[in-house]
């Protein structure tokens, strides 16, 4: 994989409780400097990310029920509605991970599908949140995800203890086939571990910028060492 390639697959992210501003500007100028696929903050720096990446190829990404998916649907509608008027091309929301948890597998689904209806046709990506979940549950949400309508699921928001590992990209691509194209965030640290969870079916990828800057440093350094 050679560095173009890899940047069209990074989703730059700044969207952990502590992200502020500084990490919100780091990520738009790395997001600009190398055309990644698209860049996310957390809300409130929603309108701003939009201005910093205006002119450029890169995706704004708007972030729905960071990070528990408790919210009402109602909520969760109006966030995105809200998101896609500030500019956002993609949406990822968490999935209501409690209601998951309590077998409320109904609810669950009729959440994902409102928003859904009301981002169409901009691309949604639902956040499964892995590390809270047994192997069974990541099938059944990736399963009601695509029911839902999701474009996309995703295997974490950043902020569990536990990262994404390679057997969560593993299980949610053999659940979800051609149906839904899979999104790793949470835990991807080292190319090494991008290129692995690249092969098992994940397309993009959900990283902080320092981590990205070091990820794409060693993608050149390797691309120098074969040419």
């Amino acid at each position: 994989m050679d560095l173009h390639q890899l940047v069209a697959m990074i989703d730059l992210s700044a969207v952990r409780a502590d992200s502020g501003w500084d990490d919100v500007q780091s990520v738009a100028a790395l997001a600009r400097e190398y055309s990644c696929a698209a860049a996310f903050a957390l809300p409130a720096f929603t309108r701003e990310l939009v201005g910093l990446l205006h002119g450029t190829s890169v995706v704004a990404g708007g972030t729905v029920g960071f990070p528990s998916g408790g919210e009402t649907t109602a909520m969760k509608v109006a966030q995105a509605k809200e998101l896609l008027a500030l500019g956002c091309g993609e949406i990822d929301m968490v999935q209501n991970i409690g209601a998951l948890l309590s077998g409320r597998l109904g609810q669950v689904e009729a959440d994902i599908a409102a928003v859904k209806q009301a981002v169409a046709p901009v691309p949604l990506k639902v956040i499964l949140e892995c590390a809270y979940l047994p192997p069974d549950l990541i099938a059944a949400a990736s399963e009601i995800a695509v029911r839902a309508g999701a474009s996309w699921v995703k295997t974490g928001t950043g902020w569990a203890s536990l990262g994404t590992t390679v057997e969560h990209v593993r299980l949610i691509k053999q659940t979800v086939g051609n149906a839904a194209r899979v999104k790793a965030a949470g835990g991807v640290r080292d190319l090494d571990t991008l290129l692995e969870m690249n092969r098992l079916g994940a397309e993009r990828f959900g990283i902080g910028h320092k981590t990205a800057r070091a990820i794409f440093s060693e993608c050149q350094r390797r691309q120098r060492c074969n040419a």
